[in-house]
């Protein structure tokens, strides 16, 4: 029997990152970060767990190439955005030559397989192949929750991996967004994000520091946030994320138990082939 993945849950104050093993080893890292709005914190992550996050990441590897990634959601474009929350001022800060800022919307792009033995809407799917040109990946959420079509929806590392896939192709009657992964529903679309890029992330944290709420399904738009003063990390987004909720006594998201149950399948049959 597999190990269950560990998550490790750290007040917001003593916050401390170590990163997944194949981060100290890599030439270059991937940071996916929610930064997809011109808005602050809970709507996007702090900027105080993404500068330590890039501490740890850098103590742990003083000279890989750390970029960080985003695709915006927003008429604003990733600079603009970059600048009003703080991003900008923080890089600048750092003074780190080895760390640099890209916008998804504009990398090469590549196929990606669903590896699902039960896709929901994609064969395939395409994202930056700067996914596989790396040596390590994390998935750096906020933990939000709000409401589509009536039912509760819950964003943490996993549904961070939105931002990755370009709108050029996505789109749907906004050309700010990605509409094509919300239909036939965010939560079955997850799964097939899930097997196509997700399964590729060496590691995910989730900044809990407040825990978002909307009633509307607008992600940056909330209706309260309540205080939690957590943040989950740890090397299995899907545990990551179970935790995330657990702990902050959000609905537990459903895919979440399905994309384990498939998981399953897929080892038993890499296990019993040949």
């Amino acid at each position: 029997m597999s190990p269950v993945p560990t998550v490790q849950t750290h007040k917001t104050d003593f916050f401390v990152y170590t990163p997944p093993a194949a981060a100290f080893s890599a030439q270059r890292i991937l940071l996916k970060p929610n930064l997809g709005y011109p808005v602050g914190p809970p709507a996007t992550v702090s900027m105080g767990v993404l500068k330590t996050t890039l501490r740890g990441l850098r103590q742990a590897n003083p000279k890989a190439e750390i970029l960080i990634v985003e695709g915006v959601c927003s008429p604003e474009s990733l600079d603009e955005i970059a600048a009003v929350n703080g991003l900008t001022t923080l890089l600048r800060n750092l003074n780190d030559p080895g760390i640099r800022l890209l916008d998804a919307d504009t990398l090469p792009l590549q196929e990606y397989p669903n590896l699902s033995p039960a896709p929901v809407k994609f064969a395939s799917m395409w994202a930056p192949a700067l996914l596989q040109e790396v040596d390590c990946r994390i998935s750096l959420g906020a933990l939000k929750q709000t409401t589509l079509n009536h039912q509760p929806l819950v964003s943490a590392s996993l549904k961070n991996l939105y931002g990755l896939f370009p709108r050029a192709i996505y789109r749907a009657r906004s050309l700010n967004s990605r509409g094509k992964l919300h239909l036939p529903s965010v939560p079955q679309v997850l799964q097939d994000i899930y097997f196509s890029i997700g399964h590729l992330f060496d590691g995910g944290i989730v900044d809990g520091h407040e825990r978002y709420y909307s009633k509307t399904w607008k992600p940056d738009r909330k209706t309260g946030a309540i205080a939690l003063g957590k943040i989950f990390s740890g090397t299995d987004l899907i545990a990551v994320d179970r935790e995330a909720c657990r702990l902050a006594e959000m609905p537990m998201p459903e895919y979440l138990d399905v994309i384990d149950t498939l998981r399953q399948k897929i080892k038993f049959r890499s296990e019993f082939s040949g």
